[in-house]
């Protein structure tokens, strides 16, 4: 059976902790991984880099995901400056030990048709890509599948699994792959079956969470979900099982965007997610 290894990402619970305190919530709860933070990697300076990764490993983790420092729907000169940047950026991941990163797609546009999104969204990867592929980071994007959200401009972009395997298949990179999230699968009214299709090295990292049980599934919002396994909205063992049939063997994180977490300690709002991700793990 294929390995799937919680990662702690503070940021993605909403919490603004230091790169140590984030350490110890995770070795405490039994977290496998701590989401990568490449904020607090360039500020170390840079005999001090493998030392972090170390670090984790004498707390028995690892490194999870980077977010990807550049804004892909930036305009030319922004994502320009950001491209030029990047290579620094990799070598920094890179030394500390860092293997992936990735960002999501922006679902819609209110000027850009989806041909013409899809050929800049395609360009911009390739560059971003080289770039990565070069310090031995694989690339993953993410799709968003709520309606609420693709549906609010003019021309609706990349929201599915199958949209966003065309949209790699256009880049002809094997490094670039998939961020799966279980609430846009879900949104995106997925199944298992549609995972199974995939191949394991094409999913680059995972997050589950769960839906409200009082929304229908295009009533869903894309910041404000639940922590996975709490409403039974989703199916989030079928989603992990079809991960595990095709033999996933990466990070696994929680994004809840909740309500009812905001505002609570740090060290609680851990504890509930560590449990969470644990039972449906």
């Amino acid at each position: 059976m294929s390995e799937l290894w919680s990662n702690l990402s503070c940021g993605a619970l909403g919490l603004k902790v230091e790169f140590d305190e984030a350490v110890e919530l995770a070795a405490e709860f039994g977290f496998a991984a701590v989401e990568a933070d490449l904020g607090y990697l360039a500020g170390l300076p840079q005999d001090q880099l493998a030392t972090a990764g170390k670090r984790l490993g004498e707390r028995g983790l690892r490194w999870g995901p980077a977010g990807l420092p550049v804004d892909l729907t930036a305009d030319a000169a922004r994502f320009a400056s950001q491209l030029a940047e990047l290579p620094g950026k990799v070598a920094i991941l890179q030394a500390a030990g860092v293997d992936r990163t990735g960002t999501w797609i922006r679902p819609m546009h209110n000027e850009l048709t989806y041909r013409r999104n899809f050929a800049r969204y395609t360009e911009r990867i390739a560059l971003v890509d080289e770039i990565l592929r070069g310090g031995n980071l694989r690339f993953g994007l993410e799709y968003v599948g709520p309606k609420t959200f693709w549906s609010t401009e003019l021309y609706p972009f990349v929201h599915t699994l199958r949209e966003t395997r065309e949209l790699i298949a256009a880049t002809g990179s094997k490094n670039v792959g998939i961020v799966l999230d279980t609430y846009h699968w879900y949104t995106s009214a997925e199944t298992p079956d549609d995972l199974r299709s995939l191949r394991a090295d094409e999913v680059v990292a995972v997050d589950v969470n769960d839906a409200h049980a009082d929304r229908e599934r295009d009533e869903q919002m894309d910041l404000d979900r639940c922590l996975p396994g709490t409403t039974g909205t989703i199916d989030v063992a079928g989603f992990l099982g079809a991960l595990r049939d095709i033999g996933y063997d990466g990070p696994v994180k929680v994004e809840p965007f909740s309500k009812e977490l905001k505002g609570l300690p740090a060290r609680e709002v851990v504890e509930k997610t560590a449990a969470s991700l644990k039972a449906v793990l």
